[in-house]
């Protein structure tokens, strides 16, 4: 049978479409809990009360898909706790809508290339920490760009990449080069410190936009810092 843990686990796996970081350690599940017949509810909270529909629609519906895939796991509810447009979007969640339907007439499309455009800032973001790490050891752009996917250290950031480059269709095989571009194509020894600057930047912006996350939602829910994040 699932239990609580290994809700919490499969919650670990959803990230932040815009900060790429697991809600988990955002701290925004505020609770998880099953049922001895397997029905699972889950409680998401973020920062503010006007954080983006779209943002806010993808984590909660990418929760309920991550459970569901659980076995042992029977009904999935998940629930928008305290945001302006929860109603709306805990409705759709329980009818099985798309975003579109948690706002009927009033947007278009669904979000599928928004979250594909975030996957690209977080593939850039995550491969310049792996890259500055390869060239504070000594490594020179000809060697950078010379390696391979197994050549990647086996830590978060490079497990990161590889799911990202596998979200994105981009080759992850053995053959495949460690630093790509946002569009899958190979870095050139000639524009890696270029692309790195430029990389910089975008991990910049995520990294901000996460301590900013943490600040708000922290004085919103009086969360001490010493509190640990509880499976």
């Amino acid at each position: 049978m699932t239990d609580r843990a290994h809700i919490f686990d499969a919650l670990g796996t959803v990230h932040d479409p815009e900060l790429d970081e697991p809600i988990t350690s955002l701290r925004f599940v505020t609770s998880c809990d099953v049922s001895a017949d397997g029905d699972v509810d889950v409680r998401l909270r973020l920062p503010t009360p006007q954080c983006a529909p779209n943002f806010a629609f993808l984590m909660a519906a990418d929760a309920r898909d991550a459970v569901r895939r659980l076995p042992g796991v029977r009904e999935v509810t998940v629930v928008l706790e305290d945001h302006y447009t929860g109603d709306e979007i805990n409705a759709a969640l329980g009818r099985g809508d798309a975003f579109a339907g948690a706002f009927p007439g009033e947007t278009e499309g669904e979000l599928e290339p928004l979250r594909e455009l975030f996957y690209r800032k977080a593939l850039v973001a995550r491969e310049s920490r792996l890259c500055e790490v390869l060239l504070a050891a000594g490594a020179t752009a000809e060697g950078v760009t010379a390696l391979r996917v197994p050549d990647l250290p086996d830590d978060p950031d490079a497990r990161r990449c590889l799911e990202l480059r596998a979200h994105l269709s981009i080759k992850t095989d053995d053959a495949a080069p460690a630093f790509v571009r946002p569009d899958g194509a190979p870095l050139a020894a000639a524009e890696l410190m270029h692309w790195l600057r430029m990389a910089r930047l975008v991990r910049t912006s995520l990294e901000a936009n996460g301590g900013i996350c943490r600040s708000l939602l922290a004085a919103r829910y009086d969360i001490p810092d010493s509190e640990e994040v509880a499976a």
